[in-house]
């Protein structure tokens, strides 16, 4: 009895389907040259496009503060659109009153601030002097042992020409810069749920609607949780530290207010801000304070509050999950820090913590978000 033609046929092709399947080629992967020379373009990017970045970045970060305390007020049967209103104008009363109490103790400060380095630049010089009495007998040595250089080098000075337009022009760049803050997160608030729904139902595939809706579900739970508990714990700090500099430092009120704000704002970058802090209680110390101990006390008080914080408070109300690398988490300030200043700083940490929770969703990238860990 003959085997039926087609029955032949199928039995001849699935060898050679074997064959080509085995024989494919895998898919081929990005070069690590590649994902450089792509990493740099990203970040030239952001560089580039600044202006138009941070204040989005800024309205998606004080949204995430806002939201769980809209939710709550949406609990009090209030509608979403005045709960952002009244969340918004709350935040700029306070903003404005606080800015109101420190913005004599600052102009003040800025206004002495050459004649209080006068004053410090002979202690400066007697706490240097060891170090320059070494210099000076290295250099002797140096001299005897291979003869005095006569060549000097030549020492370029460099004139800056002060432009007295500049102060003018960038004023209502930045009023400009303030607005478009202010109302990116009122509508980050009120529009945010509807626009995040209507990207997700452009997705055709379910299992890719379900992963994206939990990834930003978590990435919103997560990051409103971290920036508001960081938000509380470094006001805190600052109060505590205004109080001690008022109780034990003996300070003015608005002076101790202005530094326990400065403390609370640097708080916000690891490791950067509380040595920028310190070498500024350092400096306050030595203009305000005649003897040496004194002069160390608001560094000192700053120094440890700040390792109380950091090494106790903030880990215990956080826990292990938004732990993140000391070694990552500097490379992050250094990058951020390169692209976008100052609030570059200020938004390291929130943006990789954003990262750190993207990764340990996704199937496959779990090790990666463990890297930084």
């Amino acid at each position: 009895m003959s085997v039926p033609p087609s029955q032949s046929n199928i039995g001849s092709l699935e060898p050679s389907a074997e064959e080509n399947l085995s024989s494919e080629t895998p898919r081929p992967r990005a070069s690590i040259a590649l994902l450089i020379l792509a990493t740099l373009a990203v970040a030239y990017t952001l560089w580039a496009t600044q202006e138009l970045v941070l204040p989005i970045m800024l309205a998606l970060f004080f949204a995430l503060i806002g939201n769980p305390i809209i939710r709550l007020l949406q609990k009090l049967w209030l509608p979403r659109a005045l709960a952002a209103v009244l969340v918004v104008a709350t935040g700029i009363s306070l903003a404005v009153g606080l800015g109101q109490q420190l913005v004599e103790p600052a102009s003040e400060w800025v206004r002495e601030v050459p004649q209080q380095m006068r004053k410090l630049t002979p202690k400066l010089r007697a706490v240097a002097k060891p170090m320059q009495d070494a210099n000076k007998v290295a250099e002797n040595i140096a001299r005897a042992a291979g003869g005095e250089s006569t060549n000097k080098a030549e020492q370029v000075v460099k004139t800056e020409v002060n432009d007295p337009y500049k102060a003018l022009t960038a004023t209502p760049k930045i009023i400009t810069q303030v607005l478009a803050v202010v109302l990116l997160t009122l509508f980050f608030m009120i529009f945010g749920q509807n626009l995040q729904k209507h990207a997700i139902d452009l997705m055709p595939d379910r299992q890719k609607k379900r992963i994206t809706v939990d990834i930003l579900q978590s990435i919103e739970r997560e990051m409103s949780r971290y920036v508001l508990t960081i938000s509380v714990i470094n006001a805190a700090m600052g109060l505590v530290f205004a109080a001690a500099l008022y109780f034990i430092v003996d300070l003015p009120i608005d002076e101790a207010l202005l530094w326990g704000t400065m403390a609370a704002l640097l708080n916000f970058a690891p490791y950067v801000g509380p040595l920028i802090g310190v070498l500024v209680m350092l400096v306050m110390g030595f203009t305000t304070q005649g003897d040496m101990w004194p002069a160390l006390l608001p560094a000192a008080l700053y120094l440890g509050l700040h390792t109380l914080e950091g090494q106790i408070i903030t880990p215990i109300v956080l826990g292990k999950r938004m732990a993140l690398s000391p070694l990552v988490l500097m490379l992050a300030l250094m990058v951020f820090g390169w692209v976008w200043g100052i609030i570059g700083l200020l938004l390291a940490v929130p943006l990789l913590v954003c990262v750190k929770i993207i990764l340990s969703k996704i199937e496959g990238w779990e090790g990666w978000a463990k890297l930084l860990e």
